[in-house]
């Protein structure tokens, strides 16, 4: 099977050689790149706070470009939204790092009831966020009155591929499926121009969603081809292929 990955180099590197190991060809299609904002990270460490919070991977990843600034915060815990960024966490050196899987509100729930075990923070909850993101973590720690500092770690920019990469990508030969990550992800890809001009041509391709929300960028006339993981993880969308 042919899967078109459309993720960040980096990740889309990693993510390729899963699916090599299961046997798949892969293309790959970056509609997207990272840009961290390392000062404001190294600023928001600086103030007073109780534990971390991170809701992708890509913040665990950026621990790695704070040199000796982290060494003082691995003591801190961290609640993490998914294994993938409690992997990073840890592997960037944090000694405890909390994860219940799910999505941005399971993390919320988790740090909710940790807070009715162990008490209020005196000092806000730091959460390393990305721009875009779901308000959902957000919304539901401020419903329960737990202190939180909103600090923008790093920023999606959008990536605009030249005409003559979309079309190796997409049709020598046409993808048998396609990953989505994200809503974003998903609407860049519906208007490059393949899919603009010929859309009837990618019908039978699988659009395997990471969760319900992303599924909801796909166009009604993909629909029937439209698949949604089990869990909002990595795991659970190639499980899907």
């Amino acid at each position: 099977m042919r899967v078109l990955i459309l993720r960040p180099e980096q990740t889309a590197a990693r993510t390729a050689r899963k699916l090599a190991a299961l046997g798949h060809e892969t293309a790959r299609l970056p509609l997207s790149r990272p840009q961290h904002d390392l000062d404001a990270v190294k600023a928001a460490l600086a103030e007073r706070h109780s534990a971390i919070a991170i809701t992708s991977a890509e913040v665990a990843r950026l621990f790695g470009h704070l040199g000796d600034t982290l060494d003082r915060h691995l003591l801190t815990t961290v609640f993490s939204v998914g294994q993938a960024s409690a992997n990073a966490a840890s592997a960037a050196g944090f000694r405890t790092v909390l994860t219940p899987g799910g999505n941005g509100r399971d993390l919320a729930d988790m740090i909710v009831a940790h807070c009715r075990d162990f008490g209020m923070p005196a000092e806000p909850i730091l959460y390393l966020a990305g721009v875009p993101r779901a308000r959902g973590f957000e919304t539901r720690l401020a419903e329960a009155g737990i202190p939180l500092r909103t600090v923008e770690a790093y920023r999606m920019v959008p990536v605009v591929p030249r005409r003559t990469e979309t079309e190796t990508a997409l049709l020598k030969p046409v993808p048998d499926a396609v990953l989505f990550y994200s809503g974003e992800s998903a609407r860049a890809f519906f208007k490059l121009s393949p899919l603009v001009e010929i859309p009837e041509r990618f019908l039978s391709t699988l659009m395997l969603c990471m969760s319900a929300n992303v599924a909801k960028a796909v166009p009604q006339r993909f629909a029937a081809s439209t698949v949604v993981a089990s869990a909002p993880n990595e795991e659970s969308l190639l499980d899907l292929l």
